[in-house]
């Protein structure tokens, strides 16, 4: 049995969207063999108790208030340091002396980290006389994920500005995300594109593949259904990040109309946390409903009559594919939105035009038996990606 202090940029519970997914399934497969502390920042809505949900498989936990970073302390960086921006969003004094105390109070035989933003708090981890071993869970290969941002921005000199910051910030991201994975003990990747790209960088490294993963049954037997009009057709996510955003966008401006001339009842609704100005013309057009954020995604899962995932931009593995999986719904999907996943044409409908992304989803919302049958398809799919199939390789690493 290992020791294990882990690292997350938030708390991982509840876990309900992203990267709290992966991290509190890392944390219950770790803490069920390994014991297990947790270093943690919250996030401004993370206030209040711990939840006993959250307390009860750990040793200790230790929760910092994600810092505030102004506009002048970016452009600081931005203009004054080689390494990328990413790295800066949660530098916190507090957050490295809890981790220093810590190292010092007890003989770790592990950092887990969670993701590339808390790879800063390292260098004084390396700096030590004996530093624990780093396993690197890369959540997204990042320079590729800016990479793809610069080469779709450059096509639309309204995005210039975006295509040089990007530009910029992949280069940086590039060097450091190879030091990183080169001075790691482990590397961790969520697919074996991932791992593939990551080797690219340090040829090296060997990253084990460790798949987003996901509780199948606290989806499968979830019964409540938000009061949607339908058909329904739904999008998750946390809505200030850009590869959703410019997404939801696309979907909105190019396929929308189209199935609005087909299906003059059907709408759209765009589900989660943090909406960006830039949703704010959406507001008005008939049929799209913007929630915000809500306390559980899974009823607005449920009452979907088509599972939309319209990504251009992005990295990884999408929890948007497993999460409607496991719901049994039927999923119409850019190749990119699900990427990572082998043979997953299976399980999804892939559509990479307009014309396409419309046409699928409206075959689905006219014909219930072919959406049943997707959505069962989807489902055998993501069994396979249940936690206890997925963690086995890295609690034997540890």
């Amino acid at each position: 049995m290992a020791r294990v202090l882990m690292l997350t940029p938030q708390l991982p519970y509840p876990p309900r969207q992203g990267t709290a997914l992966r991290n509190w399934g890392l944390l219950r497969g770790v803490a069920s063999q390994h014991e297990l502390w947790l270093l943690s920042f919250a996030a401004p809505d993370q206030t209040g108790e711990i939840p006993e949900a959250l307390r009860s498989p750990l040793k200790e936990i230790a929760v910092i208030p994600q810092p505030t970073r102004t506009l002048s302390q970016r452009l600081r960086d931005l203009l004054t340091s080689r390494r990328p921006d990413l790295i800066f969003r949660l530098r916190s004094a507090a957050f490295e002396a809890q981790l220093q105390a810590w190292l010092d109070a007890q003989a770790f035989d592990w950092l887990l980290v969670e993701g590339l933003e808390l790879t800063l708090a390292l260098e004084q981890v390396w700096q030590r006389r004996t530093p624990p071993r780093v396993a690197f869970d890369a959540h997204n290969c990042e320079y590729l994920l800016q990479k793809r941002a610069f080469q779709t921005d450059v096509r639309n000199p309204r995005r210039w500005p975006g295509a040089a910051y990007s530009w910029l910030q992949w280069r940086r991201l590039r060097r450091h995300e190879a030091t990183i994975c080169r001075r790691a003990n482990l590397v961790t990747a969520v697919s074996a594109a991932d791992a593939v790209a990551l080797q690219r960088l340090a040829p090296e490294v060997m990253p084990l593949v460790i798949p987003n993963g996901l509780d199948v049954d606290d989806y499968a037997t979830w019964a409540e259904a938000a009061p949607l009009q339908q058909p329904a057709f739904v999008f998750t996510g946390t809505m200030d990040f850009r590869p959703n955003i410019d997404g939801v966008l696309w979907f909105t401006s190019e396929v929308w109309p189209r199935i609005r001339a087909a299906l003059p009842g059907a709408h759209v609704y765009i589900v989660g946390k943090r909406p960006h100005p830039r949703l704010d013309v959406l507001r008005e057009i008939p049929g799209i409903i913007i929630t915000g954020a809500v306390p559980d995604t899974r009823p607005y899962i449920r009452a979907a009559a088509v599972y939309i995932v319209p990504l251009w931009v992005g990295g990884g593995t999408r929890f948007k594919i497993l999460e409607a999986g496991a719901m049994a719904k039927a999923i119409v999907s850019t190749s990119l939105g699900a990427e990572g996943f082998p043979n997953v044409e299976h399980a999804v409908m892939l559509a990479d035009n307009a014309v396409a992304f419309a046409d699928a989803c409206i075959t689905l919302a006219q014909n219930v038996a072919v959406r049943e049958e997707a959505g069962a398809q989807a489902q055998a799919f993501v069994r396979a990606y249940d936690w206890q199939a997925v963690l086995p390789p890295l609690i034997e690493r540890l």
